[in-house]
């Protein structure tokens, strides 16, 4: 599973030209799942993303979570997180299945939700993503598949 986080000033992601998640100041995370992921590595992630520490406190130093300043997530499905480039047209073929990273993405926005208010885009549809990155600041999570 691999996610991308941005620190944003605001986000959104929009849909047949519909705003159809929207946030202020927090993090746009674009979630990826590889062909292996289940609900371990949601459960993993969703815990690292919450408690992650990279906005300022009083001393300028990244020391807060999302959920000590109360902001919130705009998490946005992103299969191509799992392009492989070995030639020059992307293959797809390590990503997870759409039917069940349909179902691990609600499962990780239902994690995620347990601790922050969020909010989301349409898993499938095609999107357009505007944000402000602040910083910038941009992370890259992830977590293998163990067996």
């Amino acid at each position: 599973m691999k996610l991308v986080v941005q620190r944003v000033a605001h986000a959104n992601v929009k849909v047949d030209g519909q705003i159809v998640g929207e946030i202020g100041r927090g993090l746009m995370v674009l979630v990826g799942f590889g062909e292996n992921d289940t609900e371990s590595e949601a459960d993993y992630l969703s815990r690292k993303l919450v408690k992650l520490r990279i906005f300022e406190d009083k001393n300028g130093r990244m020391n807060k979570s999302i959920k000590d300043i109360g902001a919130k997530l705009l998490l946005v499905p992103q299969f191509t997180l799992y392009a492989s480039t070995k030639k020059n047209r992307p293959s797809f073929h390590k990503a997870l299945s759409p039917d069940v990273a349909t179902r691990l993405f609600d499962y990780f926005v239902s994690k995620c939700s347990e601790e922050v208010d969020v909010e989301t885009g349409d898993f499938g549809a095609y999107m357009e993503v505007d944000l402000l990155n602040n910083g910038p600041v941009t992370i890259l999570l992830e977590k293998e598949h163990e067996e």
